[in-house]
This record gives structure tokens, sequence and C-alpha cells, in this order.
């Protein structure tokens, strides 16, 4: 009798390929065959769930057997049982812990006589929950043997072509991959192949003694039942501590805090042998959701498959598209209309919508729904935005002391006194004519607003700033530690990268290609830097190409600027030739930021295409060096214009007679008449905001909507393709999770953080309100990656972290580049240096009355190299002189147009100030991190603490076992040897297992062993 379609798939060992070329099939189509035997077709039952039962052979003309649960026949129209809420197995009581998705497809078969039909293939083998697998009688086996050696003529005869056979090398990966999971102990449900191709999951659950072994292996803290106070500071800290929680306590998200109360349990890494130590109450509810699926994820991370050529673990199958993704399963809907409470819709209420914004985050849930990475990330965000809020209200207050001083500030009142007829020189040759330095008055008081001693407190205060972000970050990252049991925490063994695995079978000889990739491999089955050196030299030559390509278009964006510049100056139109600067650094700024906008997208994707180049071993390598490639591209291509404008516009100008031209006839751009400040500030804002509101915001929402509504027009284009036959049922949360983004890993949010840190701490005296704008991006940064991971991304796995690795090793670089940075941006950027140097060494009543005249120099109009005069300029028969911006000898002096004295006191102070300010903030950045300990005291107290506790807890346990055991000793005393060796036997089982059922601790022991 036929075989139907949802029967279970073709085992590996009933597919026999045509080897014989004298067959007339082989011969006539050469292609790969497949040779079934009619007479195979059928279903065996074995043990289920560690009974046994009797082996036997059921036709499967009616129903299919799938993980021991009886699928109605596809005849009758019944619904398909499904688990309520889609978290547990069909049985609805064991969860699903884990979720592997492929997509397959099925060929056709063609009988020897040449009538086309569906290939159906044989159920030889049935895969049971428990993980064992029914094996056919002897006598069936002998008869397999038969048909397979015999050629017979009713046999089903399979035309491969090279999909198929791609295909059906895929599906018996995964069947051995599947095998190996059940042997390591993991119990599987699979969805029935009824369709000719479509979407299937593999559903994964973890019994207990599979946690409890992997537990004790990964050495997972998990609370005892002794529980001890955390001592709270007394005096003056403790009061001040209640009041804020009073005052905040509108502020907190109402979810389980455990500053609510001051018990806190004992952890200790969880192990069988001890597991009286830990509350079991509920075997389920003992491993929460992430630990499972954590626990999961590292049994299929280091389970192989040799049909895959030994790739280790699910990772490699994935590269290879055996499998398309694998991920645990968020907790529910977030946004349901039932009543029923969890972690995910708790999350979603007070914490990842934005009318929660002013809410503090539930870092306690966020790390035991997301996992301790993500928590620290998190953490992270919540510190750093908390520490803008000084930060902004002192940009505040410097900006507006600029706005209240204004009036008062001599030089920008001598730039706009019209009586002071200071006339410049031309700034472009021919076409532009004579101007009055008075006309400038707009941009000197509007320079005023960010260049006064203001900004120099500010540079410091910011410097302390960051140093003293840094030391509370390390304070909170212990805090945190200490509460999310990750002190002593142990670098965790890591598998090898898929690709790493790929590269040293490849260098491996092929007689010794079976063996698996292995920690223990000998150094000639490593890669060696011989191995490396072509990747390495690739990626040295691709950073300085693209670190040219950036400074290139830099460049380009200059030519636009002095190109531009002078074509508007010879326009007729009187308005466009008074608003060329305006026009010029308005159009380069927007042209700057998209360009940084594109190249920062482009850099991403050539960051991992260099770091995969350079094969790491290890996931933990990978990632360190794909942030170090993407944060020193990412940080020339955003900081490269800023550095232009702070540092060499307007350096090598030269002066009136004697200008540096750029493409024979373009002079090069210098600075406005009140210094290039107010140039750096505009750019330094303009691109900030925009990367913050373009690429952070409406990427970050956009671009996920996009994929997911292509990732559902696709699948529904797919769904239309099949078979209406089936009935509908209710999307399971598998379902619900698959159409979501996968989680791709945290380098881009820390990335875009990291770019906006260096923006408030490099350039802040330029830019004092740069903190403010950061704050008010950071409040909805919060929620929208909040959002981004409870709703719209699929759940990551759990990894356990104590710190926020290389991140903050450049979190603490940019800091100090910042010291060095300002000192510059101070000295020679503006004019805070000249001012100085003019008020106390050349002013005659220490003032700054005559400044202006004073930083400006004389030219000869007759000194104009020929046919670069203006023309036809109404002031040519008045001017004898003009007048540029630099330290001179007049045309009168013996060494005239030479740097003048005073050109040497303002750079001799410039290079002193940068030396003191440099030193003076690195010993108060110093002095900071002293004073402000690492560890705070409380914790340190509770770590010492809780090890004497932990001490007189065990000797406690173990006291009143012995006694428990001398006890059973003395009553069973006048008994036989073998029988009081039993009792005592019984006796320490019954102490260490009293609350679990008979042989569910005790049998796992032994199994510790076989991993």
């Amino acid at each position: 009798m036929e075989a139907r379609a949802h029967d279970m798939p073709l085992t590996p060992s009933h597919l026999t390929h045509k080897r014989n070329s004298s067959q007339t099939s082989a011969s006539k189509h050469s292609k790969k065959c497949l040779t079934i035997p009619p007479g195979h077709r059928c279903v065996h039952f074995g043990s289920v769930n560690g009974t046994s039962g009797s082996l036997g052979c059921r036709k499967t003309h009616s129903h299919s057997i799938i993980n021991n649960y009886l699928d109605a026949p596809p005849n009758t129209g019944a619904p398909e049982r499904t688990s309520p809420g889609g978290m547990h197995f069909r049985d609805s009581k064991r969860k699903v812990d884990y979720v592997l998705a492929y997509h397959y497809r099925k060929h056709t078969a063609h009988h020897a006589a040449g009538s086309p039909g569906p290939l159906h293939r044989p159920d030889s083998l049935a895969i049971i929950s428990n993980g064992e697998t029914a094996k056919s009688h002897p006598e069936q086996q002998q008869v397999e043997a038969h048909n397979q050696e015999a050629p017979n003529p009713d046999a089903l005869v399979v035309d491969m072509g090279p999909l198929d056979v791609l295909e059906e090398a895929k599906r018996e990966q995964r069947e051995e991959f599947e095998r190996n999971l059940m042997e390591a102990g993991l119990e599987i449900e699979k969805d029935v192949e009824n369709k000719s191709q479509g979407l299937s999951f593999v559903r994964i659950h973890a019994p207990w003694n599979i946690l409890t072994r992997e537990a004790e292996l990964l050495k997972i803290k998990m609370p005892t039942k002794k529980t001890y106070e955390i001592k709270e500071e007394g005096g003056i800290a403790k009061k001040l501590s209640e009041m804020w929680r009073r005052f905040t306590e509108p502020l907190q998200p109402k979810v389980p805090q455990r500053n609510t109360t001051k018990m806190k349990h004992l952890s200790y890494p969880f192990s069988r042998e001890k597991i009286y130590l830990y509350n079991v109450q509920d075997k389920d509810a003992f491993f929460d959701n992430a630990t499972r699926s954590r626990i999961v994820h590292e049994i299929l991370k280091r389970t192989y498959s040799t049909k895959a050529k030994n790739s280790m673990g699910i990772n490699s199958l994935i590269a290879k598209n055996v499998y398309e993704t694998a991920y645990p399963l968020h907790d529910g809907e977030y946004d349901g209309d039932n009543d029923e409470m969890n972690e995910r819709k708790l999350l979603y209420r007070e914490w990842a919508r934005y009318g929660a914004f002013y809410k503090f985050q539930p870092i306690d849930l966020v790390r035991k729904y997301f996992g301790e990475k993500i928590g620290m990330y998190f953490a992270w965000l919540g510190l750093y935005t908390e520490f803008l809020i000084p930060s902004s209200l002192v940009g505040i207050i410097v900006f507006l002391y600029g706005c209240m001083t204004i009036e008062s500030d001599v030089p920008s009142k001598e730039m706009c006194d019209q009586h002071n007829a200071f006339t410049m020189c031309p700034l472009c040759d021919k076409t532009c004519d004579y101007w009055n330095l008075s006309t400038a008055c707009a941009t000197a008081r509007a320079s005023h607003l960010f260049d006064n001693p203001a900004t120099v407190f500010f540079s410091i205060f910011m410097a302390l700033w960051a140093t003293m972000f840094l030391e509370n970050w390390k304070r909170l990252q212990m805090r945190l530690s200490y509460f999310w049991d990750l002190t002593g925490l142990e670098e965790e063994e890591e598998h090898p990268r898929p690709e790493y695995e790929i590269k040293v079978l490849q260098k491996k000889p092929r007689t010794e290609s079976s063996k698996p990739v292995s920690e223990d491999e000998d150094e000639k089955d490593k890669l060696t830097w011989k191995d490396r050196t072509p990747g390495y030299l690739v990626n040295f030559a691709s950073i300085l190409f693209m670190i040219s390509l950036t400074f290139s278009l830099v460049f380009g964006v200059i030519v636009y600027r002095i190109t531009t510049a002078a074509a508007l100056s010879m326009s007729t139109n009187e308005s466009t030739r008074s608003n060329v600067r305006v026009t010029v650094t308005a159009t380069a700024v927007i042209i700057n930021l998209v360009v940084i906008l594109i190249l920062d997208e482009i850099y991403g994707v050539v960051a991992k295409w260099l770091t995969e180049m350079e094969i790491p071993k290890t996931e933990k390598s990978f990632e360190e060096r794909l942030i170090m490639k993407a944060f020193l591209l990412k940080f020339v291509n955003s900081y490269a214009p800023i550095f232009y404008v702070a540092f060499f516009k307007g350096r090598f100008v030269g002066r009136p007679g004697r200008y540096v031209y750029v493409f024979d006839g373009y002079r090069m751009e210098e600075c406005a008449p009140g210094g290039c400040l107010m140039e750096l500030c505009i750019q330094l804002s303009i691109i900030m905001l925009g990367k913050q509101l373009i690429q952070n915001n409406i990427f970050e929402i956009g671009v996920p909507k996009l994929k997911k509504l292509f990732r559902k027009l696709k699948d529904d284009g797919s769904e239309t393709k099949k078979s209406d036959s089936a009935p509908s049922k209710p999307p399971q949360q598998w379902d619900l999770d698959y159409v979501l983004e996968p989680f791709t890993g945290l380098t881009p949010e820390y990335m875009e953080m990291i770019i906006q840190f260096g923006f408030v701490t490099l350039f802040v005296a330029s830019f004092p309100l740069a903190p403010v704008f950061a704050l008010l991006n950071n409040v909805i940064e919060v929620r929208l990656d909040a959002k981004k991971f409870v709703a719209e991304l699929r759940r990551p796995d759990a990894v356990r972290a104590k710190d926020i690795g290389i991140w903050f090793n450049i979190l603490s670089g940019i800091g100090k580049f910042s010291v060095i940075i300002n000192a510059f941006v101070i000295s020679v950027t503006s004019d805070f240096i000249p001012r100085l140097v003019y008020q106390y060494a050349y002013s005659n009543n220490g003032t700054m009355h005559g400044f202006i005249n004073h930083t400006l120099s004389y030219f000869n109009v007759s000194h104009f190299k020929a046919g670069t005069q203006p023309e036809n300029s109404p002031f040519e028969q008045e001017v004898s002189f003009c007048r540029f911006k630099d330290y001179r000898e007049p045309p009168w002096s013996e060494n005239q147009y030479e740097f003048s004295k005073q050109y040497w006191a303002v750079l001799s102070a410039r290079l002193a100030f940068v030396i003191i300010f440099q030193n003076l903030v690195m010993f108060l950045s110093v002095l900071v991190d002293w004073m402000i300990p690492d560890i705070p005291k409380d914790i340190s107290e509770q770590i010492k603490k809780e090890k004497s506790v932990l001490v007189d807890f065990f000797l406690k346990e173990e006291h009143e076992k012995l006694k428990l055991i001398e006890n059973f000793i003395m009553r069973d005393k006048p008994k036989s040897k073998n029988e009081t060796r039993g009792r005592r036997n019984r006796a320490a089982s019954f102490c260490q297992f009293s609350r679990s059922q008979r042989g569910s601790f005790t049998s796992f022991s032994s199994q510790h062993t076989d991993v």
C-alpha cells in the first residue's frame, strides 16, 4: 500500500545510490538515483519515556507517528493538536526551550515504467521523544538487506537532480544532528513534512536530568535555601537614601525589585551531589527560561555532525544552510488582550513604551529575561544618560553666560564699531573687492557665545566628568556583579567558529578529515601566522585605503567649498555675494553629513568582511577585532571633517601677495573674521544632530520594519502556493518569533553611543550644548532599544558577562584623548590665548581695548601680484593699505611681512597652555580615580560576609547529614552487613533527595562522565 506524503523522512540507511552503469535508468539519465524497496513502508514503535514496549510494524496509510504523538489522518479535516500558548510540546507539559527552523523541499519520483508520482519516504525510523530510535525486527532487517542487494523490477527509482542531491544531503545532516542531540539527552518534537516544500520547526526540550548536568558543568550559580540580610549604611547616608527613595518612588517601574527587600539568597554553583542545598520545589520553575535556553544552546554548540564534514555545533549547520535559524522563544505575546501576565508583557508595559520614558529601567528584570550581557548594556546606557544631566546643566549655564556677556565683550564691540573702519584685503582674486570688518559683526557676536572664558572651565569640567563617569560605572558594574552572582565568574571555554573549523579541515590531510575538530588538536591542525598572513596584509592595505578614501572625500568637499565660494563671488546678485560664506558652509556640512552616513554603512560591512578574512578562532576574538576595525573606520569617518575645520582650515592660506593656491587659480579657504570656532560649532552640531536623528533613530525604526514587512510578504507569497486543504490553525509562539528580526549583537548599539560620547567630550569646548542634545537623544534611545529587543527582535541567547568588555577600554581612551583635543581647540582654534597675551603683555591699561587692531597686519596694495588685485573697485584710489588677520611685520619694516614678535609670543603661550592644561587635567583625573574606589565599601563587606555565611551553611548541612546517617546506622546495627550497607546508601539518598522522586537525581550522577 502506498505510504502517505506526511510520513517520516527517509533515513540514510535506506537510500541506495545506483552505482551499476549497466542498468538502463542510470545509463539513460546519467544522474544519481535512489532505489526504494517496494515493501518497505511501515512505522515501528519503540519505548517511550523510558518504558519498554513491544516492537511492531503498522501500515501508514491512515496514520503517521511523530515523536510518539498520533496525528489525525489528513482527509478527516481534524485540526492538528497544539499546545495552548505555543510554549510547550503537544502534551502541554514539556516546555519548548529552543527552536530550530529550516526550509525543506521534496523531489518528485518516477517508477521504473516511467509513471510520475510524488516521492514517499519509508518510515523505517521513528524519532521518539526520549531520544531512542525504534529499529526493525531482525527478520525485517534481513528482508531489507535482501531488497537492497537484489534488483527488484517493482522498486521505486528516484531521479535526483543537483538540487535534489543537495537537499537530500541537508536532510541527512539534519537527521544525524538531531539523533546526536537526542543521544545527549534532549527531547525533540518535529513538524510533519506533509507538503512538497515549506518551513518546518524542530522544538527542543531539556529534561530535568540534562538541566542539572549542564548547570553543574557550566558552574551556574543558583540560589540556595539560605538567606541573609544585606547590611545597609547607617547615619546620614541611610537617611539620604531613604529620602531619595521616597522622592523617586513615582519614577520606579512596577516590577519586582531587589531593592525592596533587605534579604538575599545565598548562591552557589549548582551541584547534583549537593541538591539538598537548593530549594527545589518545582523542577519546571527552578531554572528560568533564559537559563534553560542557555543550557540547550551550549549543547547545540558542542554537538557535531560527521555528515556535515565534522562541523561542530549549530552555528556551522546554519552557515551551511542546513538549518535556517535557531532561537529561544519569547515568553508569550507582549501586547495581547488576555489578562495573563508574563515577563515580556511586563517589560513592554513598564520599560519598552515611549510613555514610560520618565521611569527608571527595571535592570534586574532585563537581566533575568535577556541575560547578563544585554543587562550590562542597558545598565551602562542608563548610567551614561543619568550622567548627561549634570553636564547638560553646566553646558546650558556656560551658554547662558556667553549670552549675558555678549554686550560687554570689548573685541566684538570694536569689530562692530563702524567708526573704526578696518579696510580688509579682498577674499578672492580679481572679482572680490575690499570690505569693511564691521560687516562681520554678526559672526563675531555669535562666536562669543562659545568662545569665552567659561568654555575653558567647561572643558576641564567635562574631562573630570568623563573620569567620574567611568569610575562610577566600575562601581555600578561591581554592584551588579554582586547582586547578579557574577563575582568569581570564570572565562567560559569557547567553541571554534564554523569558518575556523572549515579552514582547519581544509588544511588537514584528507586521510585525517574524518576526525572532528577538538580543542586538543595538534599544532599542525591549528592555523598559524603563515595561514593568516594573507588576511593580515589585505586588512592592512584595505584599512589604509579606507582611511585614504575618507581623507580624499574630505578634500573633495574642501575643493567644493573653494570653487563654490569663487563662483558665488562672481555673481551679479548683491545678496548672493553677501551670503557666500553662509551658503558654502551650510551646503558643505550637509554634504559631509550625507557622505558620513553612507560611508558608515559601507565601513560596517567592510569591517566584518576584513575580520572574517583574519579567521579568528572564537566568537569573542571575532567580536573584539570587528569592534576595533569598525570603530577605527567610523571614528575617522565621523571626525575627519571636524578635525579639518578645527586644526587645518585657515592655517595654510598664506598672506596677501603670496597666497597658497590649489588647482592653479583657487585660493585656499580661510576662517571667518571671528575665527574658525563658530564654523566648528556649526559643523559639529549638524553632524551630531544629523547622525542621531537619521542614523540612530530613523534607520533603527524604519529599516527593521521594512525587513519585517519584506519577510512577511515573502512568507505570504510562499503560503499562497501551498495547498489549502489543511485546516487553518492559530500561529504558535515559534511561528510568531520566526517572523521577527534575528539578533545580530550589541556592536551597533554600543558603536552609536561611543561615537556620541566622542562628540560630547572631544570638541565640547566649541559646542557646550552637545551634552543637552545627547541627553534628549538618549531618553528616546533607551526606549527605542528596549522596544526593539522586546517587540521586534527574536529573543537573544542569554550570555553571562561581568563587564562591557573592550568598550570600556575604548571609552577610557576617548576620555584621555579628549583632554588633548580640547587643549588644542582652546589654544589653537579659539582666541582665548591671544586675548590673554594681549591683555597681560601688550595692553596699555590691562583691558581688551585695541585687541582687534593688534591682531590685524598691514599690507601695501601695490604689492599685489599682477592680475590679482580687485577689478573696477570704487575704493581703488582711496585704499593704500589693507588689513589681514595675522601677526606679521608691516610693509615699512625692514623684514616686511615676516612673522612678528607677537606671533612667537602667542605661539609660545599656546604651547605652554597645552602642556599645562593637559597635565593639570590628567592630574585631576588621576586624583578623582584614586579618591573613588572601584569596589563600593558595602559591596566589599557583603562579599566577605557571603563567603563566611556560605562556609557556616555548608558545615551546618554536612553536620545534619552526618547525624542522620549515624542515626540510621545505629538503628540497623543488628542486621547483616549487606543490609547495613544498603540502608546507608538509602539514608544518604533520602538525605540528599527527599523532595524528589526516586531515581530522579541518583541515577543522573553517573551520567556526568558520559558528557
